[in-house]
């Protein structure tokens, strides 16, 4: 028997509504340091919540604002090593989906691509200096570490639970060549939101 969905007005974020916990990450990224590239494991959390309908003119788009935080493994007490802010935004007429996110390196990032309404695989993409979808990033970084793509892969998974890619090309003042930052994991939903539930 097929599933029975309902009207999806957040498209193919829908999935994404909740509270989600994720303890498999790998980050793999540059340790200016050791001078070395590794790779480093770490435990996320990250919250996904309906906004109220944004429009631009004659466009009309629903979204989630969320925020992920991220922890090394065996630092899970301490400050976490990455955290970002952003949304994620659905343009069905248009057929569009957005990640327009920050991070506190002083990195800003609109990234997208196309999608269905029911995609279950969702890819967005930014490139400096793009007049649609770029990123920006501060003078210290330009300089040491300058951002030339970032590539983000969503999919939802059949047993409920989604995986993500985020890939950021970096240029590296310290080796003169590029690297690719990349970070992944894979999430379970620990609470739903509902709008009759205290989602505090």
């Amino acid at each position: 028997m097929a599933d029975i969905l309902g009207p999806q007005k957040l498209g193919p974020l829908t999935p994404l509504v909740g509270e989600w916990e994720g303890d498999v990450g790998v980050d793999l990224s540059y340790h200016n340091v050791d001078d070395e590239t590794t790779e480093t494991g770490y435990f996320e959390k990250a919250w996904f919540r309906p906004i109220p309908i944004v429009e631009n003119g004659k466009q009309t788009m629903q979204g989630l604002n969320y925020e992920m935080t991220a922890w090394r493994h065996g630092e899970e007490a301490m400050d976490p090593f990455h955290d970002e802010v952003g949304y994620l935004l659905w343009d069905k007429a248009n057929g569009q989906i957005m990640r327009c996110f920050a991070v506190p390196r002083g990195l800003a990032i609109l990234a997208g691509g196309s999608a269905g309404p029911r995609d279950k695989k969702l890819v967005f993409k930014a490139e400096p200096g793009s007049k649609a979808y770029g990123l920006s990033q501060n003078k210290y970084l330009l300089e040491r570490a300058e951002a030339k793509a970032f590539e983000s892969r969503f999919t939802f998974n059949d047993d409920g639970t989604f995986s993500y890619t985020s890939e950021l090309t970096l240029k590296l003042a310290a080796t003169g060549a590029e690297m690719r930052h990349t970070d992944r994991n894979t999430l379970h939903r620990v609470k739903r939101i509902h709008p009759g539930a205290d989602n505090s």
